[in-house]
């Protein structure tokens, strides 16, 4: 076998072994919502106002279980949905994971990433989270998704971040070790593992560090294989990242986490230092703010492919024209309080309320406006939060 088939078969027996992610299977819809499957809300993410299409093809690469896959499925009602995998024993989950919950217009199929090709068409979003790093070649894997991405369309990736998983890979490295020849006995590696954080003094850095970011979920075998003793693993670092996107040929439109590429929450104390990186390219910001908060363990960022039209809601024309509508996460609406796309607390004035409840998609921000008191420019604000969908006129 190639380099590559050889590090596909090791993966794909880790995850027969221990399929994830390992969350309960439902006979209902998953609760709540994540954002970046919402078709709706990733593309005003991207592009600042609702897409003209909801009949949308989504492509869940590495599906794994299904739990990505079944939430794109019901946040998504009228998208048709694949799952590609190359864990047999995890496709059967994802199956029943789907069936039981209705999740009904998806189709699985055991194939890898650098199959792609195999799939009929083009996908309007096309979801990879926790993925390429695990592969032998992650340009190549990101490539050949890139080249199934529709114009117009939309691609999320999520990959680990070198900095914030240094703890980790010493772990790895160490497990390695000790298993010597039995190295790919995936259940040995789990309970050498757990024999070495029991026997670690309890001021370990390894240990402390396993407590306070990853304990919750390593409790479960399949979390602690999946981090420990996996086959192949790269993480990457800025530079490295942007090499990765940079071969996709795709657009790079932004982190789907933006408040933690914000400088100001590292430096807004020492505003002459602000006023220095504003010299900085993107990417030199990004590389500082990773190396002055090195908790970063990955990273998660939207491509896309032109033409992708992005609103500019500066015109007070052409935003009291655009027809408004609720982004659909949002939780706890209607009430001055409650959580928005990324489940952060909103607190709203009793105008802006109001202004929020009358956005029924048939009326205008002007239509809207001549019964609320309230000004365009706060208007904006609520665009800026993405608490509201625009329709162009």
């Amino acid at each position: 076998m190639s380099d590559s088939q050889t590090v596909s078969a090791a993966v794909a027996k880790l995850y027969n072994t221990y399929p994830f992610p390992p969350e309960a299977l439902l006979d209902e819809p998953p609760p709540g919502y994540n954002w970046r499957w919402n078709w709706l809300a990733a593309y005003n993410f991207c592009t600042g106002q609702k897409p003209q299409k909801q009949d949308v093809r989504i492509l869940d690469a590495g599906c794994g279980t299904g739990v990505s896959t079944e939430y794109l499925v019901h946040l998504n009602p009228q998208a048709t949905v694949v799952g590609i995998d190359l864990s047999s024993g995890a496709l059967d989950i994802a199956k029943e994971r789907c069936q039981r919950s209705g999740a009904t217009r998806v189709e699985f199929r055991h194939l890898s990433l650098f199959d792609a090709e195999q799939l009929p068409g083009e996908f309007d979003l096309i979801n990879c989270v926790g993925v390429l790093h695990h592969t032998a070649d992650p340009i190549g894997g990101i490539q050949a998704l890139a080249k199934k991405l529709a114009p117009g369309g939309l691609m999320h990736i999520f990959v680990y971040g070198e900095l914030g998983r240094w703890e980790i890979q010493l772990m790895q490295k160490a497990i390695a070790i000790l298993q010597g020849d039995k190295k790919g006995d995936y259940r040995d590696g789990v309970q050498v593992g757990r024999k070495i954080f029991a026997s670690l003094p309890e001021n370990n850095r390894i240990v402390k560090y396993e407590k306070q970011r990853w304990s919750l979920e390593n409790h479960k075998d399949e979390h602690f294989a999946d981090m420990y003793v996996h086959p192949q693993e790269i993480d990457y670092n800025i530079e490295t990242l942007f090499e990765l996107i940079d071969a996709s040929g795709l657009e790079f439109i932004g982190f789907s986490n933006p408040s933690f590429w914000d400088l100001e929450r590292l430096l807004g104390k020492a505003p002459e230092l602000i006023e220095r990186a504003q010299g900085l390219s993107d990417r030199q910001r990004y590389r500082l703010i990773e190396l002055l908060d090195p908790e970063v363990s990955h990273y998660e960022f939207f491509l896309g492919r032109p033409p992708l039209v992005k609103a500019d809601w500066s015109d007070d024309n052409a935003l009291l024209a655009a027809i408004p509508e609720l982004n659909p996460c949002l939780e706890g609406f209607p009430s001055q309080s409650f959580f928005n796309y990324d489940y952060q607390i909103v607190k709203l004035s009793v105008p802006e309320l109001e202004f929020m409840q009358r956005c029924d998609v048939n009326s205008t921000v002007a239509e809207i406006l001549a019964g609320v008191e309230l000004q365009l420019d706060v208007v904006r604000k609520l665009i800026q939060q993405q608490l509201i969908l625009l329709t162009p006129a």
